[in-house]
């Protein structure tokens, strides 16, 4: 859970150690400026011990430590990121069927030179803009409206980026009545066969279905504290423990973080962030997006478009592929290469 301070802004449990330090550093330096004292010489001992500290605490993350600072209040979220890594953006509202979702962001982005359809899930910093975005939870309607641009791209012949951050697409019965399920699986139907590169990077928070709702893409990123799963720890943990406080132990099992998933071969690369947590650099963590995004739609857009796609169809097809030991030899066992990535699985 983020703590305040005393104006050393929120922080996570682990990190008291370091804001205490740098809360110290600020305080000398403080004095130094009012008092006209000559502390320089202990000034740079103290923020080079705090560096080595920075350092050594975000090189041992925990997984459910990378879920707090993937939930981090001051986390940068997607308009920020928006705003350092382009030129131009011009936002566009509404589905054309019901209304305008504004925990989806969607318009047209210049970045590097380069014009492409963004879309994108934006929470909010404070009470109001929270229940204004539903706390980056979209409706059918905010799906349906990432489409409507995805589409607009392709139609124009220019890439698709999408950022994800969303604990999960919102459950209410509304949503269910306007068709939440069907918006989100049409949009997994045409991502699978859109006509142009697609790179999705995920931010923060990548929450089951309502992620994926605009996560299939040829290159998908996760920046180094983002985590992307089925469901969250907490969840997780009421479902087979029916205790939310072992969400730490969930998360640990879970295999969510970018590490894992790399590995995995769910996610293509991860995006490093500053020592410390995005947030502690908004401005160097969008410029590291910025460069990923851009040096990945360069190469994606040496593909010629049917292997483009065939590409992203397999890419997915393939995923939970696996052969089991001490099968007798030639029967199947769910390949790609037979056209079946549906391997059977017996639980014991």
């Amino acid at each position: 859970m983020a703590k305040d301070l005393g104006g050393m802004g929120h922080w996570l449990e682990f990190e008291r150690p370091l804001v205490e330090l740098e809360r110290r550093i600020s305080d000398l330096r403080a004095l130094s400026d009012t008092e006209g004292y000559d502390i320089q010489g202990d000034l740079a001992d103290l923020e080079k011990r705090a560096e080595r500290m920075r350092r050594e605490i975000y090189r041992k993350l925990t997984p459910w430590q990378r879920v707090q600072l993937a939930r981090h209040p001051k986390r940068p979220y997607a308009l920020d990121y928006i705003g350092h890594m382009g030129e131009r953006f011009i936002e566009l509202h509404g589905d054309r069927l019901f209304r305008d979702d504004p925990a989806v962001v969607a318009g047209l982005l210049t970045m590097g030179g380069v014009q492409m359809g963004l879309v994108a899930q934006q929470k909010g910093r404070d009470v109001r803009e929270n229940i204004k975005r539903n706390f980056g939870m979209a409706h059918p309607e905010g799906y349906r409206k990432g489409l409507r641009v995805m589409r607009l791209a392709a139609r124009f012949g220019k890439p698709v980026v999408t950022l994800i951050d969303t604990p999960g697409a919102y459950p209410g019965i509304e949503a269910e009545e306007r068709g939440q399920a069907g918006a989100i699986a049409m949009n997994l139907f045409e991502m699978g066969h859109l006509p142009c590169p697609i790179v999705s990077v995920v931010l923060g928070e990548g929450g089951s279905g309502g992620a994926l709702g605009i996560g299939v893409a040829d290159v998908v990123l996760m920046l180094e504290n983002a985590v992307y799963s089925v469901i969250s720890p907490e969840g997780c943990a009421a479902i087979l423990w029916t205790d939310r406080s072992k969400a730490p132990r969930a998360a640990e099992a879970m295999r969510m973080t970018a590490q894992d998933l790399r590995d995995l071969g769910v996610i293509d690369g991860i995006i490093p962030e500053p020592v410390g947590g995005a947030h502690r650099d908004p401005r160097g963590a969008a410029l590291r997006v910025r460069e990923a995004v851009l040096s990945n739609l360069a190469r994606l857009d040496r593909i010629p478009t049917d292997e483009l796609i065939e590409r992203r169809v397999e890419k997915y097809w393939a995923m939970g592929v696996f052969e089991e030991e001490g099968k007798p030899e030639g029967e199947d066992r769910g390949s790609v290469e037979n056209g079946d990535a549906r391997g059977e699985m017996e639980i014991g």
